[in-house]
């Protein structure tokens, strides 16, 4: 065989069949669809940017958020000193911003985390069995979906007391019939297709079926759902601390440093715009990765 016919065999080889280039597995096509859309990469740098700050507070923030003011200084504007001013207090409200991403986390991580658990076992029973359970569980679930959900979140934490700790708790129960209402639907779904019968009939437990082969069916949206309800749970916990609800002084929350700076809003108007913008930023950025997401996992637009 001669040379030039080795080298066109090893280069047939190489080849993707059909001209076509091979797929990097699913998730490595959704990371490149969403990596190619514009507002999902503006998102994505927004979130990365925020949870970097969070990370390193401690290495970025110039001052303690708590214990460095000076009340002799109180409300001073913009410097080179102090890039966003002073609060009320006298405190550096550039610090007290990176200091409040970590509560932020802190918020979003936690109240989404009790709502995804929560939320995805009660779908999962309900759309598994159906029958009087489902009803049951999928009336609740209605019942907590018809207040408002700020309205439910103050009327909880108002219940438990105004805390942050409560005001989680709070923000996690308004938003589980969210969840249990996606996975319900994708459950139903899936329940009465053949390889859920066919694991069934080799006997595999509902538990071990629920498990292994219904919820994975149910990341996609999970995950969608998880991203958009971060964002939320954060301008929520905002809300609920700007009503004294949620943290309180001298906790370096963004919504409380609203609250802080709403009488000096024409005296000092940087004392509740730099939180404000803050805010604005990180729940435009979850919810630009949430729609890059959604779009990204959409089954309908691979090609």
């Amino acid at each position: 065989m001669s040379g030039s016919t080795t080298l066109e065999i090893k280069r047939n080889r190489l080849q993707p069949r059909n001209g076509k280039r091979e797929s990097k597995g699913l998730w490595g096509d959704v990371f490149k669809r969403l990596i190619r859309s514009k507002s999902a990469l503006t998102g994505l740098i927004l979130v990365a940017v925020f949870l970097l700050v969070a990370l390193c507070a401690p290495l970025i923030a110039p001052y303690d958020p708590i214990t460095d003011s000076d009340l002799v200084k109180r409300l001073e504007a913009p410097s080179s000193e102090h890039i966003m001013g002073r609060d009320s207090q006298g405190r550096d409200i550039f610090s007290r911003i990176i200091y409040g991403a970590r509560i932020s986390v802190q918020i979003g991580v936690i109240s989404v985390s009790f709502s995804l658990v929560l939320g995805v076992a009660l779908g999962a029973i309900a759309g598994f069995y159906g029958k009087w359970l489902d009803g049951l569980i999928m009336r609740l679930m209605d019942i907590l979906l018809a207040f408002p959900s700020v309205l439910l979140a103050i009327a909880i934490t108002a219940v438990l007391g105004p805390e942050l700790r409560n005001a989680m708790i709070a923000i996690g129960v308004v938003y589980t019939p969210h969840f249990a209402r996606i996975v319900r639907s994708t459950v139903l779904s899936v329940k009465t297709t053949e390889y859920i019968e066919a694991a069934r009939a080799i006997g595999c437990s509902d538990l071990r079926i629920i498990l292994r082969h219904v919820l994975p069916n149910c990341m996609a949206p999970i995950i969608v759902q998880t991203t958009l309800s971060i964002g939320t749970a954060i301008l929520d916990a905002a809300a609920l601390s700007f009503l004294g609800l949620g943290a309180q002084p001298p906790t370096p929350e963004w919504g409380a440093m609203l609250s802080d700076g709403r009488s000096y809003i024409q005296r000092a108007p940087h004392v509740m715009i730099f939180p404000g913008m803050a805010i604005m930023f990180v729940v435009l950025g979850f919810n630009l990765l949430g729609d890059g997401l959604r779009d990204a996992l959409d089954p309908r637009l691979k090609r």
